[in-house]
């Protein structure tokens, strides 16, 4: 039976090859030590607390490696595992935890978080609370041998990962072990993991980029992940070249940042095979400035209903088809669907929609969300589409480009505006660090777009005139926008997305 043991799995086959190391300290674990203090967490929730199968856990922590022996613990326990964002207000922490049902939360030592948790103690007299500090002393004395795992179905809840919010209340994104076990296959072999691959993880844990884009398709292959604490582009560099890491994920913006580190340009890069961004439209001089260090840069697709990684593509096609997101991983059906609700012609932007044995089981507690969320399928295979609200196109060869939001789009002067686009484009200004574009209503045209920009620092804030004149050798003038603000810094939620909602209020109360 299918379930999301992919580590105590893993550990059967290659028990004594090395699954972690703490890139602060170097510290190593094999599969087998890793399992070990899985299994021992798990039985701490069994017999010292007595969770039940389907008892909600929450995790608040930055990233360390007692965060993975929790969340392998919880498919050993059949519990069901809450991760929280280290970002989110005391606030949005409450509606998560209200939302979840979560009936014992472990936290990290980090002073923030104490912060945090301290005064949600106050609103939630019944939650028991334990720091992860505590852990070697509850499992104490507790024996991995003879350990057997709860039971758990493919479809059995293995966590709820929660969406970013940038429309609304964060929506708890029910995961199956059905879901996380095949995003793992289908990516190691979509992406063609291998056994000797290492790969560092720096973003953070309670995303799903961090949890489910490498960390498990790595352990399904049986490689090696180097964990980062936090976000330091020095001490990346730093790692790639003494543990020799060859395959890495990123988002743009961490891309962009390891690019500007000084340590980048003498970087010894010689064990990379490739270097993969997810999260949100690459910029091309970003894929452009890797490719000139001799490094395979590719980009990636996925969201956390639909199973995280849904594109691949090769080496060889990270070059020809630069910009692209590749073609659908196995067994991973995606129809590109038009505003007439047809599907799109060549070239022509449409929804993508999705189904496979990726797709989640909705959201927790919603299902209203849920429906909307969902097109029956009448070609009588009786499985629903997915509607990802994320705008691609397709060329002919059948490789895929991302456009933007649904949302995000804008019509102007009665032609559809694809923010994404204008955003990558102007990102290649010298003298623009970040950019967002919004749709606002316009008397002339209907709407109108609004770039708002982030200079570089230590270079002359450029004038609109300059940034237009950029803009017309790349786009075609109706998508050029028709106004520029300059801010220190854009709005984003936890998991660093734009709140474009926020940009559009402050224009228009302006």
């Amino acid at each position: 039976m299918i379930h999301g043991d992919v580590l105590g799995e893993r550990r059967r086959l290659t028990p004594d090859a090395t699954a972690l190391v703490d890139a602060s300290n170097g510290d190593r674990w094999t599969y087998r030590e890793l399992d070990d203090r899985a299994i021992r967490c798990a039985r701490m929730w069994r017999d010292h607390f007595g969770l039940a199968k389907g008892t909600r856990v929450g995790l608040l922590s930055q990233n360390r490696p007692e965060y993975i022996e929790v969340f392998f613990a919880a498919p050993k326990a059949g519990v069901i595992l809450v991760t929280l964002g280290t970002r989110l207000t005391v606030a949005e922490l409450e509606h998560v935890l209200k939302d979840s049902g979560v009936e014992l939360l472990l936290y990290d030592n980090d002073p923030e978080i104490v912060e945090r948790v301290d005064a949600l103690r106050d609103l939630f007299p019944n939650l028991t609370w334990v720091s992860l500090d505590e852990l070697p002393e509850l499992t104490e004395g507790l024996s991995a041998d003879g350990f057997e795992r709860t039971p758990c179905s493919p479809e059995d809840v293995y966590c709820l990962l929660y969406t970013s919010g940038t429309t609304g209340k964060p929506k708890g994104v029910m995961i199956p072990h059905r879901q996380v076990a095949w995003n793992g296959y289908n990516t190691a072999c979509s992406w063609q993991l291998r056994a000797d691959d290492i790969s560092p993880i720096f973003t953070p844990l309670y995303h799903a980029g961090g949890l489910l884009a490498f960390l498990v398709p790595i352990f399904v292959i049986g490689g090696t992940v180097v964990l980062h604490r936090g976000f330091d582009p020095e001490e990346i560099w730093s790692t790639i070249e003494r543990e020799r890491c060859t395959v890495a994920l990123g988002v743009p913006t961490i891309w962009k940042m390891l690019l500007e580190s000084p340590a980048f340009e003498n970087a010894d890069l010689g064990s990379v095979r490739w270097l993969i961004s997810g999260g949100a439209p690459l910029p091309e001089y970003l894929i452009e400035a890797y490719q000139q260090r001799g490094i395979v840069f590719m980009q990636g697709f996925g969201m956390t209903e639909v199973g995280v990684n849904c594109f691949a593509m090769t080496a060889e096609d990270s070059v020809r088809k630069k910009g692209s997101i590749g073609k659908p991983m196995m067994m991973t059906e995606v129809a590109l669907v038009n505003e007439e609700g047809q599907s799109a012609d060549v070239d022509e932007v449409g929804e993508l929609r999705f189904r496979g044995p990726h797709v989640s089981l909705g959201y927790w507690n919603n299902p209203e969300a849920t429906a909307a969320s969902r097109v029956a399928d009448d070609s009588g295979v009786g499985t629903d589409w997915f509607c990802s609200g994320d705008l691609a196109r397709r060329d002919a060869e059948g490789y895929f480009y991302i456009a933007g939001r649904q949302k995000d789009m804008f019509i102007s002067g009665g032609v559809n505006v694809y923010p994404a686009e204008i955003e990558a484009a102007l990102v290649l200004h010298p003298a623009v660090e970040d950019v967002a574009v919004v749709g606002v209503p316009s008397e002339k045209w209907g709407e109108a777009g609004i770039a708002f920009v982030v200079p570089r620092p230590g270079v002359p804030t450029p004038e609109p005139e300059d940034l237009n004149d950029h803009l017309v050798k790349r786009l075609a003038r109706y998508k050029i926008p028709k106004d520029y603000r300059f801010v220190e810094s854009l709005p984003r939620t936890p998991y660093g997305k734009v709140v474009k909602g926020e940009l559009r209020d402050s224009y228009q109360r302006s």
